[in-house]
């Protein structure tokens, strides 16, 4: 990783997901220290048919973000089930007890951020530049 560039870059994050393990978990790749992520962190998931989290959890100080890339399941958060499929968002409080299942295969992302640490949203943070470097 080059600290001199403004960017970093994993390629295949999907396709490589059954070389990763995390936690014990088969299919599951925490993002965040590769790509040097400063604000949060992403894991990159993949969950078969018929299998669920191994464990329901909680987080002491971060929301997450759940983003269904393919797939169907069930998510369940402080035992109340919901259906669960591609396009799907799930935001979920620190202290809501969550786990996922999968009726079918399921690829996933989920981003954690400590829970009301955003300070302004993108409309208010971004800025165009006026430059022919990008083009």
């Amino acid at each position: 990783m080059d600290g001199s560039k403004n960017f970093n870059v994993i390629h295949n994050a999907f396709s490589d997901l059954d070389d990763k393990e995390s936690l014990g978990i088969k299919g599951k790749f925490f993002a965040g220290q590769e790509l040097n992520l400063t604000g949060c962190e992403v894991s990159i998931n993949r969950l078969p048919a018929g299998t669920s989290f191994p464990f329901v959890h909680a987080h002491k100080m971060n929301e997450e973000l759940y983003v269904i890339i393919s797939g169907k399941g069930i998510f369940c958060v402080d035992n109340e089930n919901f259906p669960i499929q591609e396009g799907s968002l799930i935001r979920v409080a620190p202290a809501g007890e969550r786990i996922i299942k999968a009726e079918e295969e399921l690829f996933y992302l989920c981003i954690q951020a400590e829970n009301n640490s955003l300070m302004q949203s993108s409309i208010n943070d971004g800025f165009i530049i006026e430059s022919n470097s990008q083009k």
